[in-house]
């Protein structure tokens, strides 16, 4: 297809992870739905590598309020009280849709669904499917898809957002042969998740590259929060190949302890009431802090121990984390994990209305791509929450917007058609510049923060953004889009982070001395677009 020809429907979204799958479903019902998504639809993404759980008030000791509370303090109150809101009121009713077309979640000898304590939770109200949660899902939700009449265009990767004056009315893409494609449509959903890839240990899959921050921003958008970088805390070190891997929190959730090297459950020392449970950011300082006093692993890590637990335990409740240490010689029934921080969720996105409307007439974003639901640290089970709550919510407000006449300026076109050719004339490999991106990053915008690292590391980003990138295939031309985006949300996170001069919830600022707690912070939200940049006061006054 040409793309001086295009297509045309009445909601295009970009990404098929939950939150897109969901948005698309939905939407399906309003008029014709294009999905596009730069992998296999189902396959990518981080919907279906997650496998703790999904967070919802389902039973009567358990309340909307109190966990709303628990999201609040979790996120260092920093979050969308609205948008939070919605989440924990909808996320039962959408857990209910999953159930009713066919996921399988774990269930009680009561007939209930199950659900495991999460840190940072009064109440176990995460529900599972063993530790394939996320998988299961979304095997459901592509079964789902193809029951409506939505076009799925897979390997086809979102450029940029098509817009006619401050609306946008599309995208242009790439498909793997090198083929530009312009898809105009009535509303546009920016579902593309997240972008922990920029940093050089990550939990997040080949995807996660940052691509809808970046398109946005393009475009005009405004992003709120971007410094908000969550640091899971258990990530596998050892052996050197399952790096970064993600240790669900379901581990903890079963009762698996920390101990440093010394043999110490040291967690007594920074939340001596919920310890292993404690949220995520404080499990992740924690972890680092025993690191770099001297008391981590040979390996560089910490313990994460289940031997405790009887083995039917673990074989029943975490088949896939037995199963992956397995394949790399470590019985996690007889011998502890290794485990340090690895980056893992953007807390941070495109500011959203709980319609998920952007600051863009036309645009709406969701899931990872969207930020104000976590604030400053995520609690574990609320994003595939939030990817049903919100995929729902944007599919049906996109679906239910007016039909446009879209006119497409050819100048858009000619814009993208001369950054290939640049590509093809470019004299870096894309892959190293993104290798020095994430050392950069990770030595200098990662868990502890200071002004001096992070002007550093902006400077190292603007260096790199001005090498030449080249592409000898088709597919190469894809890569070297992708790490632009990746050297622009890099920005954005650094930016942000100069912006906060303080420390809260997963940013950290060892350069500001503080006389505040979070609930009582001056500070609300970053904002960064082409426009205007700052941070806003409490009560969203900049």
């Amino acid at each position: 297809m040409r793309a001086d020809e295009g297509m045309d429907c009445h909601v295009l979204v970009l990404g098929s992870g939950g939150a897109g799958v969901r948005a698309a479903i939905e939407a399906s019902g309003y008029g014709d739905v294009v999905l596009i998504t730069k992998t296999i639809a189902g396959k990518g993404g981080c919907t279906p590598m997650a496998e703790g759980g999904y967070n919802a008030v389902l039973r009567e000791q358990d309340s909307c309020g109190i966990h709303f509370e628990d999201t609040m303090k979790g996120g260092a109150y920093l979050n969308d009280p609205e948008l939070v809101r919605t989440l924990v009121a909808e996320s039962p009713e959408r857990i209910a849709d999953l159930i009713r077309w066919g996921a399988v979640f774990d269930f009680t000898e009561n007939n209930e669904v199950a659900q495991r304590p999460f840190g940072g939770q009064r109440f176990p109200r995460t529900c599972y499917a063993g530790d394939r949660t996320g998988h299961e899902m979304m095997v459901t939700l592509i079964d789902r898809l193809g029951s409506t009449g939505v076009r799925i265009m897979s390997e086809v990767a979102a450029l940029d957002l098509l817009k006619d004056g401050d609306r946008v009315i599309g995208a242009i893409g790439l498909d793997d042969s090198g083929e530009l494609i312009t898809i105009t449509a009535d509303s546009t959903i920016l579902a593309t998740g997240g972008g922990t890839r920029i940093y050089d240990i990550s939990t997040n899959s080949a995807s996660g590259t940052g691509d809808g921050f970046a398109i946005g921003y393009r475009a005009g958008a405004e992003l709120i929060d971007m410094e908000m970088v969550q640091f899971h805390p258990t990530g596998a070190v050892y052996p050197y190949d399952a790096r970064g891997r993600l240790i669900t929190e379901a581990v903890r959730g079963e009762g698996g302890i920390l101990t440093n090297a010394r043999g110490e459950r040291f967690m007594k020392r920074y939340d001596p009431e919920r310890m292993e449970l404690s949220t995520r950011d404080v499990v992740a300082r924690a972890i680092v802090t025993e690191i770099m006093e001297g008391r981590g692993t040979a390996h560089g890590g910490v313990y994460l121990d289940v031997t405790h637990l009887p083995r039917q335990q673990i074989e029943e409740k975490l088949p896939v984390m037995l199963e992956q240490f397995l394949k790399f010689g470590v019985d996690i029934r007889t011998e502890p994990m290794e485990v340090a921080p690895t980056a893992h969720h953007m807390m941070g996105g495109l500011r959203i209305t709980t319609e998920c409307r952007t600051t863009l007439p036309g645009l709406f974003a969701c899931g990872e791509a969207a930020g104000g639901v976590h604030g400053a640290n995520r609690l574990g089970g609320n994003a595939l929450a939030d990817t049903q709550v919100y995929g729902k919510r944007a599919g049906e407000y996109a679906g239910k917007s007016e039909k446009r006449v879209k006119k497409v300026d050819p100048a858009q076109i000619r814009q993208q058609e001369q950054r290939i050719t640049a590509f093809l004339d470019g004299k870096s490999n894309p892959a190293h510049v993104a290798r020095e991106l994430q050392l950069a990053m990770w030595k200098g915008a990662g868990i502890f923060r200071t002004a001096g690292d992070l002007n550093t590391t902006l400077g190292t980003i603007a260096g790199l953004s001005g090498k030449s990138l080249k592409a000898t295939s088709a597919r190469n031309i894809i890569e070297c889009c992708t790490v632009q985006n990746m050297l622009l949300t890099a920005s954005l996170v650094c930016r942000a982070a100069l912006l906060r001069k303080e420390s809260r919830g997963a940013h950290v600022r060892k350069d500001i001395p503080q006389n505040w707690d979070a609930q009582n912070s001056p500070f609300s939200h970053t904002y960064i677009s082409q426009g205007r940049e700052g941070i806003e006061k409490k009560g969203g006054a900049p």
